[in-house]
């Protein structure tokens, strides 16, 4: 199967941009990432708090069948530009990774079609290392392709 989504990470650098085309009109891709409903349904994920706007916060989880946490993630939304960008901080509870900023750029590529770019920037290149060794890129194409089809029209 094709991976749409792309993860590019130079060596030695602590940052990863990830970018993605999707047959989705620029609101509809926005709207995907900002409303707790659907950002619930694509990342398989409970959203507990998704404050779109400027200085508002977020938090997820994931539960297992018994009810207990396996993935907990948790930031803080700094710059917040409607169908254009949104600069955040990303940090999974009880993991090493630290506190990661991801810059969350969406682009128009036709009326019906748009862009995804992702450059999100971790502490130091060893702790970007670390999150590269997971199924990250697997997971998050996984992700997308199922905001697409949930979307598509």
């Amino acid at each position: 199967m094709e991976r749409k989504t792309q993860v590019r990470a130079g060596d030695g650098h602590q940052d990863i941009c990830i970018t993605r085309e999707f047959d989705l009109p620029l609101p509809l891709l926005f709207k995907a990432y900002t409303e707790p409903e659907l950002v619930a349904q694509w990342m398989g994920m409970r959203v507990l708090t998704l404050e779109s706007k400027p200085h508002g916060s977020w938090h997820f989880q994931t539960v297992d069948a018994h009810g207990n946490i396996v993935f907990q993630a948790n930031g803080v939304i700094h710059t917040f530009i409607p169908d254009r960008q949104i600069i955040r901080t990303f940090e999974i509870e009880n993991a090493p990774f630290g506190v990661q900023l991801e810059f969350l750029d969406f682009e128009a590529l036709s009326a019906t079609t748009s862009k995804l770019t992702m450059q999100i920037i971790y502490k130091s290149a060893e702790l970007r290392n670390k999150m590269l060794q997971m199924p990250f890129a697997h997971g998050l194409n996984l992700a997308h392709n199922r905001l697409q089809t949930l979307l598509h029209q």
